[in-house]
C-alpha cells in the first residue's frame, strides 16, 4: 500500500511526466480543491468503476472508472473518501495528442471514457490491473500497455518547440514572435497548439504563470503580494488576485489559508 510512481522508459517519458499507483485507506479529510496543470491526464480507478467530480455550482459529473481528461483551465473538487486505489498518469503539455492521437481540446470540456477510445483493450487493461496486487507491477503493465499504442509517438517539433519557449519564462512570453519563427500563419499555429496542448498559447502562458506563483508562495510564511505579482510577470497585485480567482476560484489570501501539504490540492472541510 502507498504511493509509487515510475518515470517511462523512452520514447514515452519525452510524452509523460509520471506514471503512479495509489493505494491507501480512505482518507480522514473530506473535499479537496484540485488546481488546474497544463497538461492531460489519464486516471484508473480500480476501487469503483467511476470518477466523480464536482463544481463550484453543486454540479456532479460523473464518468467510468477509466477516463483521459484535461487539461483544465480552472479547478474542481473531489471527495478524498473515494480516492483509495488509483492509478494514473502526467502527460507532458502535447504529449496526449502525440500517443493518442486525439484532439485534446476538446478533452478540456469533457473526460473521455478510455473504452471509448481503446475499446476491448481498455477493458482488458482494467481487469488485469484489478487482478495484480503488487503496486510495481501494477505500473509495469500500465507502462507496457501505453508502449503498445502508437510505435515510436513523437510530439509535433513546432510546438514542442514553443511549450518549451513558454516553459522557460511564461512571465516574457513573446507568442506573436514564437508564431512567426514557426513559419506558420497565426491561424494555424493558434489553431495546432490548441489541438495538440489544449488550449491557446497566451491561456497556456497565463496558466504556467499562475502556477510558478503557487510553487514560489507555497511554503512561505511572509508574503509581499505585490512584490510576488511583479515576478510573476503580472501588471499589479489586483491582476494576480484576477488569475487566482481565474484558475482557482479563490484569491491569493483564500489560497494561503486553505493549503496543505501539497500545493495542488486544498482541503475544504
Amino acid at each position: 500500500m502507498g504511493w509509487h510512481s515510475i518515470v517511462p522508459a523512452p520514447p514515452l517519458d519525452a510524452l509523460i511526466e509520471t506514471i503512479w499507483d495509489w493505494d491507501m485507506p480512505p482518507a480522514a479529510l473530506g473535499r479537496e480543491r484540485i488546481l488546474p496543470v497544463p497538461g492531460t491526464a489519464l486516471i484508473i480507478n480500480l476501487h469503483e468503476d467511476e470518477t466523480r467530480v464536482w463544481h463550484d455550482d453543486g454540479r456532479c459529473e460523473r464518468a467510468s472508472g477509466s477516463v483521459i481528461g484535461g487539461p483544465y483551465r480552472h479547478s474542481w473538487i473531489i471527495d478524498t473518501a473515494e480516492q483509495i486505489r488509483v492509478m494514473g498518469l502526467g502527460f507532458r503539455p502535447g504529449g496526449a495528442h502525440a500517443l493518442v492521437g486525439i484532439d485534446i481540446d476538446e478533452l478540456g470540456r469533457r473526460d473521455v471514457d478510455l473504452d471509448a477510445l481503446f475499446g476491448a483493450s481498455a477493458r482488458r487493461l482494467r481487469q488485469r490491473l484489478l487482478e495484480t496486487p503488487e503496486p510495481l507491477h501494477r505500473l509495469a503493465l500500465l507502462e507496457g500497455w501505453l508502449h503498445g499504442l502508437r510505435a515510436e509517438p513523437a510530439p509535433d517539433p513546432v510546438i514542442a518547440h514553443a511549450v518549451a519557449a513558454l516553459s522557460r519564462a511564461p512571465q516574457l512570453a513573446r507568442i506573436g514572435a514564437l508564431q512567426r519563427d514557426s513559419g506558420w500563419s497565426a491561424h494555424r499555429f493558434g489553431t495546432r497548439f490548441r489541438q495538440q496542448v489544449g488550449m491557446t498559447p497566451k491561456q497556456f502562458a497565463r496558466l504556467l504563470r499562475f502556477r510558478a506563483v503557487v510553487a514560489q508562495v507555497h511554503s512561505l510564511t511572509e508574503l509581499h503580494w505585490s512584490a510576488i505579482a511583479a515576478d510573476g510577470g503580472y501588471c499589479d497585485q489586483a491582476h494576480l488576485t484576477h488569475e487566482f480567482r481565474a484558475f482557482a476560484g479563490l484569491t491569493p489570501a483564500a489560497f494561503m489559508a486553505m493549503r496543505g501539504p501539497y500545493p495542488n490540492h486544498l482541503p475544504l472541510d
